[in-house]
């Protein structure tokens, strides 16, 4: 019998790990009334050394939710938020769930031209925004059914000392504040949406009775091949099943204080569900960061150390560089947990052994709320391998050309998933959720191995995602953006594999006759129309691109030329 049939991976389960949870009927809703009635004097969140206790963010809670209950906000309805890491971002989060209404995310940085399709798709009518995505989320007005702006000065939220200092007529301060915020004429203000004037006090508001685990609490855009954007439904009861999960993945986690560094936008599944859900489940307090940017993770390191990180690759190994090069102990970090590229041994051990705490690697995806596969966070761990599936998950290694045949164990297929996690489909697009679930078992459109001892390890992405820097970025999206230049005839983009387990994006690109390859100039084309990481590193001139018969460029060829011209 294979490992799958066995459940081989069970016998890898430590002992604070159950093989099943129960799950019931629980919401997000239901969470967060209960951390609230134990909780409640406890620290919710800390922001640049400002905190709030649970009671403190609970009036927030119930004011924005009251605002956006004066604004039309009903349940069923999709409400956008589009901040960066802040208080504002939960209070606003949890205010939306409150209603019975359904959260969609997205970051803060995209343009108008990354937004537009999502948008026209969810059709959310308000929107809460950093205030320098104001004049971005302007431009949807007259395209969509956006109607309501809610702004969000991040500085508001800081220590009143600080928001002096960011006061101050000097060059480099207003920088720093201009990098902040920004004025937003023609929106709400957030002090106006939790003000009594709009909505009151909140004193009436109650959970919404009508939600049920099976209710959508959150909506997050991923691309495929084709590079058009859907939505990822994911329900009260996949949240909170991979919250629970992950609580009992860790040992000891909120058996005590835990302070949980979100550096991850929480517009990204791991990064909310890591700290955005699984902190109001155990009563940590969420370290807030708006930007993963090392500076600001040391000082929150040496002045409110975390004792909960989850991250990325390259996360981990600039925090041990920074704080070997200017000998700051980041010794108490008890937990991290790694996602969204290969974790190389070396940094495991580099991070260990500075921290005295445990790292170990994961493998999740959007539609999977996200995490399905850990190693375990004992000695059992194995480097080069994901791990083994969590609790009530079960992952199956299919023959590509037969889902319905398991692969032998340690041989190569396609990974299928099942389990408590997986979303019930994306929105508006029956025809996508269709071909994205082979019966019960959601394709991830990733091709591993599971080895006869339940191990899983990752061979190839059939859907030739890029991660860089522990985001997604889909090639199609890259080259819808990039083709209207008036040099590109064609182009492949892919990823150029880097050190740390992640990748560049570049652009392999052929030109019209008599262009001369600028690639600055493709640069600033590329900026007008992505976010800064979705913009190619590099672009290579092609004389041309590898093809199949069909003439359709075979990007994994053009990836294999590339590396031979690189010599990587």
């Amino acid at each position: 019998m294979s490992a799958f049939e066995t459940k081989a991976w069970l016998q890898h389960y430590p002992e604070w790990t159950p093989h099943s949870l129960d799950y019931d009927d629980t919401t997000l809703l239901d969470v967060y009334d209960n951390n609230l009635a134990i909780n409640a004097e406890k620290s919710a969140t800390w922001f640049f050394g400002r905190s709030q206790t649970y009671a403190e963010l609970d009036r927030q809670v119930r004011r924005a939710a009251a605002g956006l209950r004066a604004f039309g906000v009903r349940p069923g309805d999709k409400v956008a938020i589009i901040l960066p890491n802040c208080p504002q971002h939960i209070a606003a989060f949890y205010a939306v769930l409150k209603l019975g209404a359904t959260v969609v995310e997205h970051n803060p940085l995209y343009t108008a031209h990354e937004l537009a399709g999502p948008f026209s798709d969810h059709g959310a009518r308000v929107a809460i925004v950093w205030d320098k995505a104001a004049a971005t989320l302007e431009k949807l007005r007259s395209s969509t059914s956006l109607e309501t702006i809610i702004s969000v000065n991040m500085i508001a939220a800081m220590p009143k000392v600080k928001q002096l200092a960011l006061q101050l007529p000097i060059k480099r301060v207003r920088e720093q504040r201009d990098a902040l915020s920004s004025p937003a004429p023609n929106t709400v203000p957030w002090e106006a949406l939790i003000g009594a004037a709009i909505g009151g006090e909140g004193g009436d508001i109650i959970s919404e009775p009508s939600v049920t685990k099976d209710s959508i609490a959150l909506i997050l855009y991923t691309s495929g091949t084709t590079g058009a954007p859907k939505g990822a439904q994911l329900t009260h009861g996949n949240l909170f099943a991979n919250m629970i999960q992950g609580k009992s993945w860790v040992p000891g986690l909120g058996e005590q204080d835990e302070r949980m560094l979100a550096a991850l936008p929480m517009f990204h599944a791991y990064g909310l569900t890591m700290v955005g859900t699984l902190s109001v489940y155990i009563g940590g307090e969420m370290v807030l960061l708006p930007a993963p940017r090392i500076p600001l993770i040391m000082d929150v390191i040496k002045k409110h150390t975390p004792t909960w990180l989850p991250g990325v690759p390259t996360l981990y190994e600039k925090i041990v560089e920074a704080a070997e090069k200017d000998n700051i102990d980041i010794s108490g970090i008890r937990n991290a947990f790694c996602g969204a590229a290969t974790l190389p041994v070396s940094t495991v051990e580099r991070w260990e052994r500075a921290t005295g705490g445990r790292l170990v690697e994961g493998y999740g995806l959007t539609e999977t709320s996200p995490v399905i596969v850990g190693n375990p966070m004992t000695g059992k761990r194995r480097p080069g391998y994901v791990g083994i599936p969590f609790p009530d998950t079960e992952v199956r290694i299919a023959n590509p050309d037969d889902l319905d045949l398991t692969q032998p164990d340690g041989t190569e297929g396609e990974i299928l998933v099942r389990g408590p996690q997986v979303f019930p489909g994306y929105l508006n697009q029956p025809e996508a959720t269709a071909k994205s679930f082979h019966g019960d078992w959601y394709r991830t459109g990733d091709i591993g191995v599971m080895e006869e001892d339940g191990f899983i390890r990752l061979v190839a992405r059939i859907k030739e995602v890029i991660i860089t820097g522990g985001f997604n970025v889909y090639p199609a999206e890259v080259e819808d953006a990039m083709r209207d230049h008036p040099d590109i005839v064609d182009l492949a983009v892919v990823g150029l594999p880097r050190e740390d387990g992640s990748e560049d994006v570049v652009a392999c690109v052929t030109l019209r006759e008599g262009a001369a390859l600028d690639p600055e100039g493709l640069k600033d084309f590329a900026r007008e129309r992505l976010t800064r990481y979705k913009v190619p590193r590099t672009f290579y001139h092609f004389e041309e691109l590898a093809r199949d018969q069909m003439g359709k460029i075979r990007r994994r060829e053009v990836q294999q030329d590339l590396l031979r011209l690189t010599q990587r």
